[in-house]
């Protein structure tokens, strides 16, 4: 049992074990929920939630799309997730808000059902702690889903059937992880994180229309390595691009920024994590630990010392 020993559960904490939904609950049958990945880091300061307002927007965004309704405003939304943290004595954490329908019963009509809000919190480390070096990583034969099919900009439990099918293909082919194309071929993302490229000393990142989740983390990136002088560019990325680029990593809450050393067992650059890549994940490491005063404003304090 992990040390968290509360989940709030539509307003009220539930201990850990009795946080449970029926077997035939709509969202666990059709993938017709919606969630966050959200960070808590330890600072002098106390327990800091990265971005927190920007989450909580994205999260009520991805109900709207999806006409969830979500009974909850944005300010509310934020306290039950800093109360979350509070009521489980933790200093830093991944936390994990989800919204479903709680309606018992088959059939994919969703009119006149209700939505409930879960949030969970947990300790946890590096999302690929065995590849602090880099990952080794495979274009995947999948497609990654584009608007035309499921809206990419929300978070949606069913989109991720497409992230298992491309990570499975690729752990399975002796890979750590898969990077997906859009249907006419560009580089998006990767299954869970956003990509980014370095080629010449300039950072290089898929645009919006890339079939892209419109990461949090991404967004810091860019402002981050255009505060600290590095050049960006948000256009389209073709897959040879890849295997010629000097530098890449995934970055996403879970991920952080995580580096890619291989891609389809072409080596980048000198196999191993290079200059920029380091610049950018030592400064998101000060930033998120609270010693970067120009960012500080992207950390919600849950308490203060």
């Amino acid at each position: 049992m992990p040390k968290q020993q509360f989940i709030w559960v539509d307003g009220k904490f539930v201990k850990f074990e009795d946080a449970k939904v029926h077997l035939l609950t709509h969202s666990l049958h059709y993938g017709s929920g919606i969630f966050e990945g959200i960070r808590c880091y330890d600072t002098d300061n106390g327990p800091a939630i990265f971005r927190l307002g920007d989450h909580a927007r994205r999260f009520l965004n991805s109900a709207r799309i999806y006409g969830m309704p979500i009974k909850i405003s944005q300010p509310a939304f934020e306290g039950a997730i800093k109360a979350t943290i509070s009521k489980n004595n933790l200093r830093s954490a991944y936390i994990r808000p989800l919204g479903y329908y709680n309606n018992i019963g088959i059939g994919f009509n969703v009119k006149g059902k209700t939505a409930s809000i879960a949030i969970a919190a947990i300790q946890f480390g590096s999302l690929f702690p065995e590849h602090e070096k880099g990952l080794r990583c495979k274009v995947s034969s999948w497609h990654r889903i584009s608007s035309t099919t499921l809206p990419p900009e929300a978070k949606a439990c069913g989109n991720y059937l497409n992230s298992i099918l491309g990570s499975q293909e690729a752990t399975n082919s002796g890979y750590d992880e898969t990077i997906f194309l859009t249907g006419d071929g560009h580089v998006a993302e990767g299954p869970g994180e956003n990509i980014f490229l370095v080629q010449d000393n300039v950072l290089l990142t898929p645009p919006k229309s890339s079939s892209i989740l419109l990461g949090i983390t991404r967004d810091s990136i860019i402002k981050i390595a255009e505060s600290s002088g590095i050049e960006v560019q948000e256009r389209d990325i073709s897959r040879e691009e890849l295997y010629t680029s000097d530098e890449a990593f995934f970055a996403g809450t879970a991920a952080e920024i995580t580096p890619i050393v291989s891609v389809d067992s072409r080596i980048l650059g000198n196999a191993k994590p290079g200059p920029i890549t380091k610049v950018l994940a030592d400064r998101y490491s000060n930033i998120v630990s609270g010693k970067d005063k120009e960012f500080i404003h992207w950390l919600s304090f849950v308490s203060k010392k």
